[in-house]
């Protein structure tokens, strides 16, 4: 097997959409989830986030970079969570992943993404941020903290988790969640979607005394 080597350098030099593709996809697999937020004026959007990931299990702890925001690029989702304080994140499967990538396009503030792709928006248990019907994995979350990232612009979203949506029998007996059985879609690079495999649950790791 041959290897190539990339430096910094040569990084620097690729052409924008090149090198956005090739870094974002060398990381492997990432979550695939629809971002569902809705502004004070009852607006919803939907987007779709890979940048989520796990912070903490007590208290249930989840976080999400979001991209610079500024007057030119606008960010919705962004400017409806921190107005309100709410938002979901609704697992991709494989029945939905190609209107989930839809909601990456730049739609305006007063279009909805639910209308665009045709995906349904979905209100429960008196929260006040969007669910997608068709996810099958759904959480409601509430915004506790936003630290701002300095060296690239960017913003760190941690959000508690309030509600877990799921279907009771996906749930494995030692509490993992069999991803398979819901469908679940990864996501690599910026538009390449995946379903895994599962190649074995290992027993917890102790060191040998």
């Amino acid at each position: 097997m041959n290897f190539k080597i990339i430096s910094a350098d040569l990084l620097d030099e690729m052409e924008q959409r090149y090198r956005a593709q090739f870094i974002n996809s060398i990381h492997g697999f990432k979550p695939a989830n629809l971002l569902g937020t809705q502004n004070k004026k009852g607006q919803s959007n939907l987007s779709i986030f890979s940048s989520v990931f796990h912070l903490g299990a007590n208290p249930a702890l989840v976080g999400m970079i979001v991209r610079p925001h500024s007057t030119k690029s606008r960010r919705h989702s962004y400017e409806n969570i921190l107005a309100t304080g709410f938002y979901t994140l609704n697992q991709v499967h494989k029945g939905i992943y190609q209107q989930a990538h839809q909601t990456s396009a730049r739609y305006s503030e007063l279009e909805s993404e639910f209308e665009a792709t045709g995906l349904q928006e979905e209100y429960l248990l008196d929260f006040p941020a969007p669910f997608v019907l068709e996810s099958k994995l759904k959480m409601a979350l509430e915004l506790k903290e936003v630290v701002d990232i300095k060296i690239n612009n960017t913003h760190m979203l941690i959000g508690e988790i309030k509600w877990i949506i799921i279907p009771d029998d996906s749930i494995l007996e030692d509490g993992t969640l069999d991803l398979e059985a819901i469908d679940s879609v990864a996501i690599s690079g910026l538009n390449r979607y995946h379903q895994t495999t599962l190649l074995e649950q290992l027993p917890y790791a102790k060191a040998a005394k």
